[in-house]
């Protein structure tokens, strides 16, 4: 089986596409790069034995995207990562970010079309939930306004998938993640963003290795245990396996209908500080933080029901927060060439 994986040179996707090719499937890339680096695909090859073919093009080029897909006919599903995802960055640059993870689904599911390839799982997000009303939330809680462009381009991705299946033969999963974190346990891939990280975990690897002078804790005025932000962090290995699950649930004509959403979370909320925590905990390090205003496009608290995931497909989030603040500490000191006896 041929599965095309968007951004698989990214954090979520690189990891998914080891998942992949350990359970025996054939993987194309397709990745611009503007937020991971070519030499994933060694580190893939080093971990699998075996290279992804990649191929390195942006997706909202609707002649580069036919040209790739007349050349891939034969692909049987998709797993479309390929997206930008910072909060913050989407309230400063909205229209970049609509142009880039809108336009480049639709040239996807054109192409799926007029190939008729029929499956596809698409990286979507807790963010179209907004803050809920109830917690945790599950798949049935109401789509609110969401609190960002970000946010709004993956409930805009969703409804483009609903109304595009409703006219042809595509099928997809709607994969809604909570908050992905850690590395895989070879430390040859993890999360290592271009500039300066939008994402809590990295900011905190960087700041213990000197990279970062402090750690910006964004708000302890929330209506929290211990004021700070409450997510559900989520290893990105569990992640990773779960697309595995969904991909084989379409190939296998397993879905109860053509569109299909499941949330991919813990089931655990856990504050800001309680990740820090987590992480002085398995590193031994004392962290230079500090608390500063709240960021704009943030919730106060969010985490999953993952019931209908853990029933459905057979699925459920296994590794700990301290699992994953260690993996993520020991891809860090791999990635900065410093071994553990000297941090």
């Amino acid at each position: 089986m041929k599965i095309l994986v968007t951004g698989g040179t990214g954090y979520i996707g690189s990891h998914t596409v080891v998942e992949l090719q350990q359970k025996g499937f054939d993987v194309v890339i397709v990745d611009n790069l503007s937020n991971s680096q070519a030499d994933v695909v060694d580190s893939i090859e080093r971990i699998t034995g075996k290279r992804p073919v990649f191929e390195q093009f942006d997706l909202i080029d609707r002649e580069k995207t036919a040209s790739f897909f007349k050349r891939h006919a034969d692909l049987n599903g998709i797993i479309h990562f390929a997206a930008f995802k910072a909060v913050g960055e989407s309230v400063e640059k909205p229209l970049m970010y609509y142009r880039n993870n809108l336009v480049s689904l639709m040239n996807i599911l054109e192409c799926m079309n007029t190939y008729q390839i029929p499956n596809l799982v698409f990286s979507s997000s807790c963010t179209v939930y907004g803050q809920p009303d109830e917690l945790p939330v599950s798949e049935k809680a109401p789509i609110k306004k969401a609190e960002s462009p970000y946010g709004n381009t993956k409930q805009i991705s969703e409804e483009i998938i609903q109304d595009t299946i409703r006219s042809s033969s595509v099928k997809a999963i709607a994969l809604r993640y909570f908050n992905p974190i850690g590395a895989h346990d070879s430390a040859l891939i993890g999360e290592l963003p271009l500039g300066v990280p939008n994402n809590l975990v990295p900011f905190i690897t960087q700041t213990a290795i000197g990279i970062r002078n402090q750690l910006s804790v964004f708000g302890d005025d929330y209506n929290t245990p211990d004021g700070t932000a409450i997510r559900d962090y989520i290893h990105v290995v569990d992640l990773a396996k779960a697309h595995v699950v969904a991909v084989s649930r379409m190939i296998n004509n397993a879905m109860k209908s053509p569109f299909e959403i499941f949330n991919l979370g813990t089931g655990n909320g856990l504050s800001v500080l309680e990740v820090i925590k987590s992480f002085e905990r398995v590193s031994g390090l004392k962290l230079n933080y500090k608390i500063v205003s709240r960021r704009a496009g943030d919730v106060e608290k969010v985490w999953a029901n993952a019931n209908f995931s853990n029933n459905e497909l057979g699925w459920k989030a296994e590794k700990t927060v301290d699992e994953m603040t260690a993996s993520a500490w020991k891809w860090e000191k791999m990635v900065r060439g410093t071994s553990a006896n000297e941090k």
